[in-house]
């Protein structure tokens, strides 16, 4: 079953993008955020992808918009983030689904709720209307929803939208501005004058540009590997699964520890779980070991670990290669994980178990994406000192479309040299390599 097909972008002529101020390589929401905020400020902007926009993980998350459980690191971004996302349908006349529809974060137990705490007070420094409720008011908005569980965290300022739709429907509001929108474009390597950025070599010939913004993904690490930076970076795999309309399911999302659930624009819902997460062992896996171990220490209980064709994909996958040489990725314009049909039909059983409203609903697709994941499980949005003029925006580890938007114009702040959103100092690269402790938060989502 093939993954899901976001809104279409018409591409721009390569012709019209031969010389730009910036060039953004990767059509996620973090690469198409960035995009709209630069063209905004009147900047010549080439939107890069090597396959379509907003194809791979900008897609194929569980379309989840959270304050809660966020890393705390990541707090002002993402306040900031939804602060843009409120009104990112008139900034840009269309609709990425987004509403404030709340999330009740439930807790199987007493112990849960004693963790679950320490999430809420991290909220209620930034005066959200988030609070614990009892298992009978946690349970309200969910009627027929049979689930034994201790009480919950409701944050009604948590919220949804489009994975198909948001990407899209940014990247062609920044081409409305004078942004070139090129797919099946794929970046080769960054051209340098004098040490800095002067151009980029693509598949189907050169940029000029001053900047470079990389916005790749799970790809980045290969990027950046071949100009010599890097990047520790892994993938991770989660699959989903999208039903068909439920009438009189809930309109609030829910998450419990066998399966969430986020109501759909049509009407359907999007059904997941953190126990589909599937790490397949590479060569990256051995080479980032002492890198990663307290962030696999960290999600032990959640990660199920695979060897598959995946690691011989790794090795043989070109690590270097010059702009006139093919690369992966013309070899693999979207990348589409085989999703865990066992584990997703397993989650949606417990579901409907749970939840009579849901027994019998049909299943009209399956997919699995893969996230790219930080040591310590927070972004890189960061200048790369070693080469002037390229920056880099990856690494969201699972939280990157909420974040999306906020991501976008730290990017883009940093990228033209005015002040940040928010301090930047935590999302630096640099912090991999200057003695920083380097773990994830204990207990933070990975949604």
């Amino acid at each position: 079953m093939p993954g899901p097909t976001p809104d279409p972008v018409e591409p721009n002529r390569f012709e019209e993008a031969r010389d730009a101020d910036v060039v953004i390589i990767g059509g996620g929401i973090i690469g198409a955020s960035a995009a709209l905020e630069l063209a905004e400020r009147g900047l010549k902007v080439v939107l890069c992808d090597k396959g379509k926009i907003g194809a791979e993980q900008s897609s194929r998350n569980w379309g989840w918009v959270r304050l809660t459980q966020r890393d705390p690191r990541e707090m002002p971004l993402m306040v900031e983030s939804v602060r843009l996302w409120k009104s990112l349908n008139a900034r840009i006349g269309d609709d990425t689904g987004y509403r404030q529809c709340g999330i009740t974060f439930s807790c199987a137990s007493q112990d849960d709720i004693e963790v679950m705490e320490p999430w809420l007070e991290r909220l209620q420094d930034y005066q959200l209307p988030a609070r614990m409720a009892s298992a009978e008011e946690a349970l309200a908005p969910f009627p027929g929803a049979n689930v034994n569980i201790a009480g919950a965290l409701v944050n009604e300022a948590d919220g949804r939208a489009e994975p198909q739709k948001a990407a899209p429907a940014i990247a062609r509001a920044a081409q409305r501005l004078g942004a070139k929108i090129l797919t099946d474009t794929a970046v080769r390597t960054v051209e340098r004058t004098g040490g800095a950025v002067s151009a980029v070599a693509t598949e189907h010939g050169r940029i000029n540009c001053r900047a470079v913004l990389v916005a790749g993904g799970a790809w980045s690490r290969l990027f950046l590997g071949n100009l010599g930076v890097t990047l520790p970076q892994l993938r991770m795999r989660n699959t989903v699964l999208r039903t068909a309309p439920v009438e009189g399911g809930p309109e609030m999302t829910f998450k419990h520890r066998d399966f969430t659930l986020r109501k759909r624009a049509d009407g359907g819902y999007t059904i997941a779980s953190m126990l589909t997460n599937c790490y397949a062992i590479t060569p990256d896996s051995f080479r980032l070991l002492r890198a990663f171990m307290p962030a696999i220490r960290n999600e032990w209980w959640s990660l199920s670990f695979t060897i598959n064709g995946d690691f011989i994909d790794e090795i043989r996958r070109k690590r270097r290669w010059s702009g006139d040489e093919r690369t992966p990725f013309e070899d693999m314009r979207i990348l589409d994980p085989t999703p865990d049909e066992k584990a997703i039909r397993k989650v949606l059983a417990s579901l409907e178990a749970a939840w009579p409203v849901f027994r019998g609903v049909k299943v009209e697709q399956v997919w699995a994406g893969m996230m790219d994941i930080t040591p310590d499980a927070i972004p890189v949005i960061s200048p790369i000192d070693s080469i002037p003029g390229l920056f880099v925006a990856t690494g969201f580890s699972g939280h990157g479309f909420g974040l999306g938007p906020g991501a976008g114009r730290l990017a883009a702040d940093l990228v033209a040299g005015t002040e940040p959103v928010v301090n930047p100092y935590e999302f630096r690269i640099g912090r991999f390599t200057d003695g920083s402790p380097i773990a994830p938060i204990s207990g933070v989502a990975r949604r």
